[in-house]
């Protein structure tokens, strides 16, 4: 990184900036290049040029320079009022008639799109606007920030008027004025757009750091697994090992581990403080519960070194987890349905109480027959036994010597410690249990079981003061014993228990500084995945070394609440939240697209966007329970990835239209490979936000077939510098995945027609003609049983000379390698060695490539003419 940049403005630079800037707020109205985006402005609020506010940053030399140099195209928005407040809401002014896409928050901590044509439309908790400013060919961003002690979100107004709402999260925190409450920019290419907009913010508030100045952890470009659907918190050694087992014999190697929530050790307020809570399973059950000790709980804590090493190793019942699951599952529905009864004046409760009681007896009676069969190990209560020969790092150890390409693993935890915090005086930390409190604007989102139980049981919150103490206390250990990152969840709840601690932005700073510190001193500063963190104030204070995060709403193998329409239709929904959130989180930290089930009724619909996301991919597969003929269409057998070289983002027809349920609408995301592009194109309709409901609801007359078109003009070649060569081809071989057509097109062609089911897709893979010689055209697709195909090449070489024209390419991978050649080659080499081939006249040239583990599974293949 370039030293931190002096104050780095000329005088001549102000002048060229302020004589060039594209935005004005005069007469009422805010306009850009002269025509209106906002009218009807109230007469208290301001707009500042960018380089007014901003004439110095410790940002990097080069990107500050970068940022200057388009300073004109952004400024900002402030406002003031009379009575300073912790809580401020003010009219930013007013627009209608002018289509828009937003992300708003709808849970506290996840987000997704919204569209519409007026201010009114705007959803509570909206976290940016995108306006479509066709007078300009052109694009508007209205951001709001944080600034000072306070964070803000837009908010809907009457009559078209677009609101902001700044807020402190304390009441001892108030505030009458902002000069740079909300950022605004313009660009002729909305995704040129959320680059330049978060890179001059990142100048400006110097708080966060931009994806290009960070290293990503290494599995992204990995195969990994998750205990979570597996188990939920039944998760245990054994279960983990035979699990990990069954991947390795079904022909695929799990690169990286997540043990999920259940193995930290927690227990209830009122519970002996000394003895993990008993008998948990569904995620809901836990979330009062906290933290006692930093280390693992019981389960794994007995585990005896050497345990699943030895010939006569512990069995597993894959159907075990399942049947506490289902019977967690009973539970909690009788329970909802007493709940339902309590509403509607039901007084005589007896005979919901009875069957919840009895549910509850016979859960705990199949734990103690799990507890009687489990021989993992002893009590290791006993001073003698060595260091390391029982628990986590003991069965760590057996996890590297049983499965020698295991290079993470990842163990969860919430940010406050366990979901409920740190139980007071249970540790050296100074914790109490803070109440609650959730703002109006997240009082208008969907009602959350995980908020309505935090609320019930407060936050066991740790001193801001002993953040840096609290994260290395527990992370230290998880390093030692071999842990080598972390999933850290439950992100966003530090709004809520601001009160006492100088509001939200300050306690969050605090936090988010101890995380950063132990992440690069435990965890080579790269080993996290961020997650339930998809608000402005987590990507505005705690990314300054945080690279990778979820973009998506849990994977939900079931809705929650049942499936009434008899259709998967939350599927679609998750799909959605991942491309369009990745617009802004992708300028700062690398999207995971989460997990998933390879044996799901949909899980080839999630494969196939995992496949082109470019980010890691991975499952949470019941052990046993796997489709690996799908899961070797995303993964190598050495556990990598065909991985894209961007992260996946919408196409610009779909910035505007609503996938879910407008049933007209495909969503279509675009990304690039080394030597192609490619578009998905997948059916999400079925689903999406109520407003007036306030949930994400079924729209089962949009669960049909639906009819589109794809382009090779849909892929955004210029923003990846290597690939701006390849938009400028003449023409392009196009590979249909799933279809298996090929077919050749030009700049020119009309769009490619398509239906697709329900819950189904298409991958379209674009590779650029070259002409070798003066008759024979040549674009090598990749490997056809691959989802992304293009992924699997790995180099590319053209060598003409007066006696022979051939082609060099390494092929990652093994199965059938497609290429588009008008003429028949004199001969094709594989590793030197001539090689059987099939040409047919339509231009199919197909090679069988093998997977050969001593070269890494890469075939160098030469076609000769």
């Amino acid at each position: 990184m370039e030293p931190p940049n002096e104050t780095f403005n000329s005088v001549l630079g102000h002048i060229q900036t302020d004589n060039m800037k594209c935005f004005e707020l005069l007469g009422g109205k805010l306009s850009v290049k002269g025509v209106s985006v906002l009218s009807e402005v109230p007469s208290n609020v301001s707009f500042s040029s960018f380089s007014s506010l901003c004439q110095s940053s410790d940002a990097p030399h080069t990107l500050f320079q970068n940022v200057q140099s388009i300073s004109y195209k952004g400024g900002f928005l402030g406002f003031s009022k009379e009575e300073p407040s912790d809580r401020l809401m003010n009219s930013l002014g007013r627009f209608t008639d002018r289509n828009f896409l937003s992300i708003f928050r709808f849970k506290t901590w996840w987000s997704t799109m919204w569209f519409g044509n007026s201010g009114s439309h705007i959803q509570m908790e909206t976290q940016w606007v995108l306006l479509d400013v066709p007078e300009l060919r052109s694009y508007v961003l209205i951001l709001p920030l944080i600034e000072d002690k306070f964070r803000s979100a837009l908010h809907p107004g009457v009559d078209g008027h677009l609101m902001i709402c700044a807020e402190s999260g304390s009441t001892q925190v108030k505030a009458s004025s902002f000069n740079a409450i909300a950022y605004v920019h313009i660009s002729d290419n909305p995704y040129d757009l959320m680059k330049e907009a978060y890179s001059a913010l990142r100048v400006h508030l110097n708080t966060f750091r931009l994806l290009e100045e960070k290293s990503v952890p290494t599995l992204v470009d990995k195969f990994g697994w998750c205990t979570w659907d597996a188990f939920y918190l039944t998760v245990d050694p054994v279960g983990v090992c035979h699990g990990l087992k069954d991947f390795v014999d079904g022909g695929v190697s799990p690169r990286f581990l997540i043990i999920d929530d259940g193995w930290q050790s927690i227990n209830l307020d009122g519970e002996n403080p000394d003895e993990d809570a008993k008998n948990l399973v569904l995620g809901g059950t836990q979330m009062t519960a906290r933290l006692y000790r930093f280390d693992e709980c019981e389960k794994f804590r007995r585990y005896k070194g050497g345990t699943m090493l030895a010939p006569d190793a512990p069995s597993f019942d894959p159907k075990k987890p399942k049947m506490l699951i289902s019977k967690a599952i009973a539970i909690e529905h009788a329970e909802k349905a007493r709940d339902k009864a309590i509403q509607s004046g039901v007084i005589d409760l007896s005979g919901f109480e009875s069957k919840i009681k009895a549910l509850k007896q016979e859960l705990d009676g199949m734990f103690g027959e799990q507890e009687s069969g489990n021989v993992s190990g002893g009590d290791c209560g006993s001073c003698s036994c060595k260091v390391g020969e029982y628990g986590m790092k003991a069965f760590i150890r057996d996890l590297r010597t049983n499965f020698k390409g295991l290079d993470d693993v990842y163990v969860w935890q919430a940010l406050c410690g366990a979901w409920g915090g740190v139980r007071p005086g249970a540790t050296h930390l100074n914790s109490k249990v803070v109440p609650v409190k959730v703002s109006p604007g997240l009082n208008g989102t969907m009602n959350d079981l995980a908020v309505v139980k935090i609320v019930e049981g407060g936050i066991g919150l740790v001193h801001p003061d002993q953040a840096v103490d609290f994260y290395d206390s527990m992370h230290s250990y998880l390093s030692k014993v071999g842990i080598t990152g972390l999933k850290v969840d439950v992100i966003h709840t530090l709004e809520y228990v601001g009160e006492e601690y100088g509001g939200r932005v300050e306690l969050a700073k605090a936090y988010y500084k101890g995380l950063t510190e132990s992440l690069v001193k435990n965890f080579n500063g790269t080993g996290l995945i961020s997650s339930m963190q998809q608000c402005n104030d987590f990507f505005f204070l705690g990314t300054w070394q945080i690279a990778l995060g979820r973009v998506g709403d849990d994977f939900w193998f079931q809705d929650p609440n049942g499936d009434p329409m008899g259709v998967y239709w939350l599927q679609g929904v998750h799909m959605i939240h991942c491309a369009y959130n990745s617009m802004w989180m992708g300028q700062i930290i690398q999207p995971d697209w989460d997990m998933f089930q390879s044996d799901h009724l949909c899980a080839k619909f999630h494969a196939g966007s995992g496949a082109i996301c470019g980010g890691p991919v991975y499952v949470s597969d019941s052990v046993g329970s796997h489709d690996f003929d799908l899961i070797k269409k995303l993964v190598f057998p050495d556990g990598t990835i065909p991985k894209c070289q961007h992260f996946a983002l919408p196409t610009r027809d779909c910035l505007f239209k609503n996938p879910l349920f407008d049933s007209r609408t495909i969503l279509k995301i675009w990304n690039l490979n080394k030597f192609g592009g490619v578009i998905g194109a997948f059916n999400c309709q079925g689903a999406g936000w109520d407003p007036k409901e306030q949930r994400i609801k079924g729209y089962s007359e949009c669960y049909k077939p639906m009819s589109g078109s794809a382009h090779v003009n849909d892929v955004e070649w210029d923003q990846r510098k290597e690939a701006t060569e390849m938009g400028g081809a003449e023409e392009y071989a196009v590979y249909l995945n799933q279809a298996e057509e090929l077919s050749l097109i030009t700049p020119k062609s009309d769009a490619i027609q398509l239906t697709i089911q329900p819950s189904s897709f298409e991958i379209f893979s674009f590779v650029p003609i070259k002409n070798l010689g003066p008759i024979t055209k040549f674009a090598p697709i990749g490997l056809t049983n691959m989802f992304n195909s293009g992924g699997t090449i790995q180099d590319l070489e053209y060598c003409e000379s007066s006696v022979e024209i051939s082609v060099k390419i390494k092929v990652k991978g093994g199965g059938k390698f497609l290429v588009y050649s008008s003429g028949s080659p004199q001969k094709c080499c594989l590793n030197g060695i001539e090689v059987s081939f099939e040409w047919s006249a339509d231009g199919k040239l197909n090679l069988d490539l093998p997977w050969t583990e001593e070269c890494g599974g890469i075939s160098d293949v030469c076609i000769l003419y």
